[in-house]
């Protein structure tokens, strides 16, 4: 039976990409975003990572818990504060909230503008407290339980 005579579903309604523009999308998303095992990873390996964690969240949102070693700059005292905070030589790690929550990206356009390199961590602080990564509170140090919806528990490895 021919596919003609099938109707189309969701998913393939609109036609995949050819492979070559695919590969060219995810290379280029890639570029643009880190995930929190990642930048996990790359603070707990001792030394320099190479680039600076920034928390663009509100005060309060800081002081509820934030990565450690990150700089808190809320987005909206990104012009004028950045250029006093940050070097420019140092690519940028944004976050804020979650995935529901488009903050740590209008902070990376913010610092685009700027002229920052700037990566976005995907999944913010929601992510890296639910992949029990240790945060700070205003309270000292913390960490919460690995979420099995969101990490291995028994292995730092998740094999992405």
């Amino acid at each position: 039976m021919s596919s003609s005579t099938h109707p189309v579903n969701p998913v393939l309604r609109v036609a995949p990409a050819a492979p070559a523009e695919a590969a060219a999308y995810f290379r280029a998303s890639l570029v643009f975003h880190a995930d929190v095992s990642d930048v996990a990873a790359a603070l707990s390996a001792g030394g320099d990572p190479g680039f600076v964690v920034l928390d663009s969240r509100s005060t309060e949102s800081w002081d509820q818990g934030h990565v450690p070693g990150a700089v808190h700059l809320p987005t909206a005292l990104i012009p004028e504060q950045a250029g006093q905070l940050l070097d420019r030589s140092v690519p940028v790690v944004t976050y804020c909230w979650g995935p529901g929550c488009n903050g740590a990206t209008r902070a990376a356009l913010a610092l685009a503008e700027l002229g920052f390199q700037v990566k976005e961590m995907l999944g913010g602080f929601e992510y890296w407290a639910r992949e029990g990564f240790e945060f700070e509170t205003w309270e000292g140090k913390s960490r919460r339980d690995t979420d099995p919806l969101t990490s291995p528990v028994d292995t730092e490895n998740c094999g992405c």
